[in-house]
């Protein structure tokens, strides 16, 4: 059976004009179903989980007279807890839309469209398409550039796959003892590794390769470093990405470094929804491969998993030092190198990153929590961010607040939708002082810290996000920092004269 789209409407001339619109676009590759009633949509849609039929996108009028549209796209939920929500408005209706964005935010539904007007409605087609699109790749449904086959459990394979989802690479991954796995190994002639194996998509066979090696070979860098460039911009996050934009499309040559990859730690985070421009939200991961789309379109030159060691002055110019030994001659340098996660630092649990224990919003990891107990640690925006996209696949996730409260450190809107999401429990006042696990995470301590008890639980994964540490320890220290390692910008600094002489010194390379 194929993939199924499912609308409801009680006006007879406005489902026709959806169906209409929704065949003559996806009825090759999708089964289209149409219910004039909410009732007879819900009976359909329980027909259809009996039957094991896979429903990706429900619309619904947002006025029906049975019960309104997010009523019953509500209810349609929980009978099929992954379809895509899209709530139909009236065209030029706007005055609807504050509640209807509350509904978003609230995680009642998922998108809203305006009722197809003409034929072809091409504002409609592209809420669905990329509904459709978003499930594809999923679904990997695109061409892979890498295939990886590699250990499950083992910390090397999660860090590459966690390297190649956030520089945005298609790719697959199958594990040595999967059937796939196998069949692989053997057709490049490695059936014992070492492991990950890299098999490209030309067949070229990536034995263990460094992270280096890995972007050499899958032309991830983009990047001449002859001449001088005019700005060198340290990291390739949201922050260093818009300076790249900003500086390139200038006409200053532009060039971006970073020590891992694109999309720093925007790039884990399942769902940003407080970005200009995006009301019901962007994938961090996306949206930096926009912008990084956007810095090349202007002619700004990237090159990632190269790790900047020193910084100096010659001359007029500033020299960028890369751990490989390359200098980059720059008139000015833009330091965006961001930070990352703060580590438990706990032996036990350290033991296991990788293996069930997650620095990070677990992008890459979620699909494999289906059914499992699953724990956050965190109580800031990148936690409730993860908690919630974890949340539609594990069977319960907790978030471990060592607080007494989460409002202080989150944003109104995820404190809102954790509470809406039945799923979801946050225990307060808690930490985590232990783990266990025969090659994998199986089990947390957590301590209460109001009664000092502490207690043991199961868990298949915990997600680690307590707060962060900046990259700023490679700088000489002629450029001043905090007593955390950030960097004193603006009034921050020292006015000049109470500067020490090293501090003074800053300012050539500021």
């Amino acid at each position: 059976m194929k993939p199924i789209l499912l609308a409801v409407h009680e006006e007879t001339r406005d489902l026709e004009m959806i169906q209409r619109e929704l065949l003559s676009r996806y009825d090759a590759d999708y089964e289209i179903v149409c219910e004039q009633s909410a009732a007879s949509a819900l009976v359909r849609l329980d027909l259809l989980r009996v039957a094991g039929a896979q429903v990706l996108v429900l619309f619904a009028a947002d006025e029906m007279t049975a019960m309104t549209g997010i009523e019953y796209l509500q209810r349609a939920h929980e009978l099929h807890p992954r379809a895509q929500r899209v709530l139909l408005i009236p065209w030029g209706n706007r005055s609807a839309s504050k509640p209807i964005l509350r509904a978003v935010s609230l995680g009642r539904i998922d998108r809203f469209a305006t009722m197809p007007g003409r034929s072809p409605d091409e504002n409609f087609h592209h809420v669905v398409t990329e509904l459709l699109r978003d499930w594809q790749q999923q679904q990997h449904g695109t061409p892979t550039v890498v295939t990886v086959v590699g250990e499950r459990w083992d910390p090397r394979s999660h860090e590459v796959r966690d390297l190649l989802q956030r520089s945005g690479l298609p790719f697959a991954f199958h594990a040595t003892d999967s059937d796939e796995g196998r069949a692989l190994l053997h057709q490049v002639q490695r059936p014992t590794g070492p492991f990950p194996v890299f098999i490209r998509f030309d067949g070229q066979a990536l034995i263990n390769p460094t992270n280096e090696e890995a972007a050499v070979a899958l032309g991830v860098r983009h990047s001449s470093e002859e001449g001088v460039f005019d700005v060198v911009v340290v990291g390739a996050g949201p922050a260093g990405l818009s300076a790249a934009v900003y500086g390139a499309s200038e006409g200053l040559r532009t060039i971006v470094v970073d020590r891992e990859t694109i999309g720093g730690q925007a790039g884990t985070s399942s769902l940003i929804r407080n970005y200009l421009g995006f009301p019901l939200g962007i994938g961090g991961a996306e949206l930096c491969s926009r912008a990084l789309d956007q810095a090349w379109s202007f002619g700004a030159e990237t090159s990632v998993l190269r790790r900047a060691t020193d910084l100096r002055a010659d001359g007029t110019d500033r020299i960028v030092v890369l751990a490989d030994g390359t200098e980059l001659a720059t008139r000015a340098v833009v330091l965006a190198m961001g930070a990352s996660y703060q580590r438990l630092g706990i032996p036990s649990l350290e033991s296991l990153v990788g293996a069930g224990v997650f620095y990070g919003g677990g992008i890459t990891e979620a699909q494999a929590m289906e059914g499992q107990l699953v724990y956050v640690v965190g109580a800031g925006n990148s936690a409730g961010q993860a908690a919630i996209h974890l949340a539609k696949y594990a069977e319960r996730v907790t978030m471990i607040v060592r607080g007494g409260a989460v409002g202080a450190s989150m944003s109104d809107y995820l404190v809102t939708l954790i509470a809406a999401t039945e799923n979801i429990d946050v225990w307060l006042c808690t930490t985590v002082i232990d783990g266990h696990g025969a090659g994998r995470l199986e089990e947390l301590v957590l301590r209460d810290s109001n009664t000092g008890k502490a207690r043991t639980v199961p868990a298949a994964a915990l997600f680690v996000l307590i707060g962060a540490q900046p990259h700023t320890g490679w700088l000489p220290s002629s450029i001043e920092r905090d007593q955390r390692g950030f960097v004193l910008t603006g009034e921050n600094l020292l006015p000049a004269s109470v500067t020490t002489g090293a501090a003074a010194a800053a300012a050539p390379l500021a």
